[in-house]
C-alpha cells in the first residue's frame, strides 16, 4: 500500500496484539500432527481389534492409513474395528478428535472471519464512541514528542489518534497503545475516519509546511471548534497557518537555532529552557485559575513563581501593569518543580494545597 492508496481507503488500526501468520499456522499443523499421531498410537495398540478387507494383522503403516482416511472423514471402509473395545474407543475418542481435526484444519478460515467481525465490530464501537479526544496529524520526530508530551500531562492513550500515511509509522502508533489512521490528513475522508470533527484538540505535525496549511484548513472546516497546534519549519509560514485556522504556530527550525544560540552564550539558562521543555521532569510550567484568596492581590503576591497572566484571551508578562491586581477568571502560568508541587500561600504566609484543576503549559 503506497500514499496514493492510503488516501483513497483511510485504514483504522485500533490497538492490539497480534500473533505472527507463520507461527499461528505452525501451531495448527502442530496440534493437527499431535491428534493424528494419537489415534495412530490408539489404533496400532488395539490392533486386533480392527479388520482389513486386504487380510491380515493390521500393520504401523495401516494404523497410520486408518487414522488419516477416519480423521479427515474419507473412510474407505477398508479398514474397520471389529471388537467392541475397538468400537467403543471409536465412539468416545476417535470421533471426538476427528471433530478437533476438522476445527484445526479449517481454524485458519475461521479466525480470519472471526478476527475481521471483531476488528469491524471494535471499529464501529470506538467511532460511535470517540469524543473529545486528540488528534495528531504525522507520527514523525514532532509527532511522537508531543505525544509524550500528552501522556505526561495526564491525557490517557486511548484518547489519541494518530494519522500518517505511511502504514508501518500507523502500526508502530497502535503497537504503542494508539489508534492509528493510515491516510493522508489533508483529505477530509482521512481526517473524518479519525473523528475530527469531534476531537478536543488537533496537532499538527507534519514534516513540511505546506502540508501542515492543507490539514490546518481541511480540520478547521471540519471542526470549527477544535483547538490547533501546527508546527512549520519556517517562521515565514506561521502566518499562513493562523490565516487557516491554527490557534498556536510552532516555528520548530528557528526555535532549536535560538535554544542553540542561547545555550552557546548562556549555558545554564539553555538547561532551564531545555529541563522546561522536557516535560514531566524537573522544571514544568503549568496553568491554574487564580484563587479566590489571590484575587485583588498582585503576581509577585503569589506563593508560586508566576511569570504570566491570562486575561480574556490575552498574554500578560509578569511585568505588565494589568498583573499589579489580579481579576476573578484569571490564569496564571507558573512554575513547579518536580516532587515540589506546592500550593500557593494564603494569607498567613502558609502553604495553600494544590489547586485541581491546574494544567500543564
Amino acid at each position: 500500500m503506497n500514499g496514493s492508496d492510503a488516501a483513497r481507503r483511510p485504514l483504522v488500526m485500533l490497538p492490539s496484539s497480534r500473533t505472527g501468520p507463520l507461527r499461528a499456522v505452525a501451531k495448527r499443523v502442530g496440534l493437527a500432527l499431535v491428534l493424528l499421531f494419537l489415534v495412530v498410537a490408539v489404533v496400532y495398540l488395539d490392533r486386533d481389534g480392527y479388520r482389513d478387507s486386504g487380510g491380515g494383522r493390521l500393520s504401523l503403516l495401516d494404523a497410520f492409513y486408518y487414522a488419516s482416511v477416519t480423521m479427515s472423514t474419507t473412510g474407505y471402509g477398508d479398514i474397520t474395528p471389529v471388537s467392541d473395545g475397538a468400537r467403543f474407543v471409536n465412539i468416545v475418542f476417535i470421533t471426538p478428535v476427528r471433530v478437533l481435526f476438522l476445527i484445526v484444519l479449517v481454524g485458519t478460515t475461521l479466525e480470519v472471519l472471526a478476527e475481521r467481525t471483531r476488528d469491524d465490530w471494535r471499529k464501529s464501537r470506538w467511532r460511535a464512541r470517540v469524543r473529545d479526544h486528540v488528534v495528531v496529524a504525522g507520527y514523525g520526530t514532532k509527532g511522537r514528542s508531543a505525544i509524550r508530551t500528552l501522556l505526561s500531562t495526564g491525557v490517557p492513550p486511548e484518547s489519541i489518534v494518530v494519522v500518517d500515511p505511511d502504514p508501518r509509522v500507523v502500526a508502530e502508533a497502535a503497537e504503542a497503545g494508539f489508534v492509528g489512521i493510515v491516510g493522508d490528513a489533508t483529505r477530509s475522508s482521512v481526517l473524518k475516519q479519525a473523528s475530527v470533527q469531534r476531537a478536543r484538540e488537533i496537532v499538527v505535525a507534519s514534516a513540511r509546511d505546506d502540508t501542515a496549511v492543507l490539514i490546518t484548513l481541511t480540520a478547521r472546516q471540519l471542526n470549527p471548534r477544535a483547538g490547533i497546534q501546527a508546527a512549520v519549519r519556517e517562521s515565514e509560514n506561521a502566518p499562513l497557518l493562523r490565516q487557516s485556522g491554527a490557534d498556536h504556530v510552532v516555528t520548530s527550525s528557528e526555535a532549536a537555532g535560538r535554544l542553540l544560540g542561547v545555550s552557546t552564550t548562556q549555558p545554564n539558562v539553555g538547561e532551564v529552557i531545555e529541563d522546561l521543555l522536557d516535560q514531566g521532569s524537573g522544571l514544568d510550567l503549568v496553568e491554574r485559575e487564580v484563587l479566590p484568596e489571590e484575587v485583588g492581590r498582585s503576581l509577585g503576591a503569589v506563593g508560586d513563581p508566576a511569570l504570566a497572566v491570562v486575561r480574556g484571551g490575552r498574554l500578560l508578562p509578569f511585568d505588565d501593569v494589568g498583573c499589579a491586581v489580579l481579576e476573578p477568571g484569571d490564569l496564571l502560568i507558573v512554575a513547579r518543580s518536580l516532587g515540589r508541587r506546592r500550593g500557593p500561600s494564603g494569607p498567613d504566609g502558609s502553604e495553600a494545597p494544590d489547586d485541581p484543576g491546574e494544567r500543564t503549559s
